[in-house]
């Protein structure tokens, strides 16, 4: 009886790089979830300073609430991100006044459904706070 002897030379080299392609995509999908994750809590946080800023420039609380959701939404939509629900602004104004201060609280909730083959949510909710001084020296 012969033994006739194959050549499989090559045969774990082809293997590996299969399992090297899906480890690379995977990896690859993580840094982009990652990534994207980042760009969105700092959108948040982004639009948060602008609006708390842009509120304690005007003459009442009222006019700072109205300019800190017009100023976040304007904000949010020119860096691209997609609130799936819309955003939410919460502006205090119960320390207004000269040296008093400005709350603005913004969330956002992004769709993240198009990495979810990695098992990751598909919304995810970012919130970011920022409060600014009421310049001292304006008029009352």
């Amino acid at each position: 009886m012969t033994t006739k002897i194959r050549n499989e030379q090559g045969s774990v080299t082809t293997e590996m790089a299969i399992i090297m392609v899906a480890f690379f995509a995977g990896f690859l999908m993580l840094v982009v979830y990652a990534g994207r994750v980042s760009q969105a809590e700092n959108d948040v946080r982004s639009a948060a300073h602008e609006a708390a800023r842009s509120a304690t420039l005007e003459a009442s609380p009222s006019a700072a609430v109205t300019k800190a959701k017009s100023v976040a939404a304007t904000n949010l939509a020119a860096s691209g991100m997609a609130c799936a629900h819309g955003s939410t602004v919460i502006v205090d104004t119960s320390n207004w006044g000269p040296g008093g201060w400005v709350t603005v609280t913004v969330s956002c909730t992004a769709n993240f459904s198009d990495v979810t083959s990695l098992a990751v949510p598909g919304n995810r909710t970012f919130t970011a706070t920022a409060a600014e001084v009421i310049d001292v020296f304006r008029s009352a």
